[in-house]
């Protein structure tokens, strides 16, 4: 099989995307790629990004594939979680301290930061609405960080967020305590529960 017929089938395969890393990781030489875009078979969008023309642009895929010390958190989490109906107006994402990448800034996103100990603390993952494989904060350690910036988010959207969460079959109470007490958030988080529950 040829270097671009595997591309092809790589792109196809992946619903019109590829990396560099990707065609790299499927030992295809990243020539080949430059080689289909200059035929317009596939388009350059980012460094080391591609699309079919065809292809939907997977915003937050794309985002975390460029800078992938990128976890979504906060407002964009809840929304992912189905913990509210708000659409975020922009991408919030926390990045551990000390790490700086100007696609953050220049994507307009609202970048939070935490220690390196806690960057990777509750990450699971889920898929875009195009399947494509995202990283995120889970439930609860999201829950925790929007308390924890709870003077500059509006009160309705904790309780909103929160009541969602009670309510949930799948929801782990003693995780969101113990995530509660790291952030230092477990007197407004127990209030919560004690009242909803």
């Amino acid at each position: 099989m040829s270097y671009t017929t595997h591309l092809l089938e790589l792109i196809t395969k992946q619903n019109g995307l590829v990396l560099t890393r990707d065609a790299e990781a499927a030992g295809i030489p990243r020539h080949y790629l430059t080689l289909l875009a200059r035929e317009g078979v596939i388009e350059r969008v980012s460094h080391g990004i591609y699309v079919t023309p065809e292809a939907y642009e997977d915003d937050l895929y794309m985002l975390q594939a460029r800078s992938p010390q990128l976890i979504f958190s906060h407002e964009t989490a809840l929304y992912l979680h189905d913990l509210t109906d708000r659409d975020p107006i922009t991408y919030s994402v926390t990045v551990p301290t000390g790490y700086h990448n100007r696609l953050l800034t220049d994507n307009g996103l609202q970048v939070y930061t935490v220690k390196k100990e806690w960057h990777e603390l509750g990450v699971t993952e889920t898929t875009t609405v195009y399947g494509r494989p995202i990283r995120l904060y889970n439930a609860e350690r999201t829950l925790c960080d929007m308390f924890r910036q709870r003077n500059n988010v509006d009160p309705d959207l904790l309780t909103d967020s929160m009541k969602r969460y009670l309510a949930r079959k799948e929801k782990n109470i003693p995780q969101l305590l113990r995530y509660a007490e790291q952030f230092r958030v477990s007197t407004p988080i127990r209030k919560y529960v004690e009242i909803l529950l």
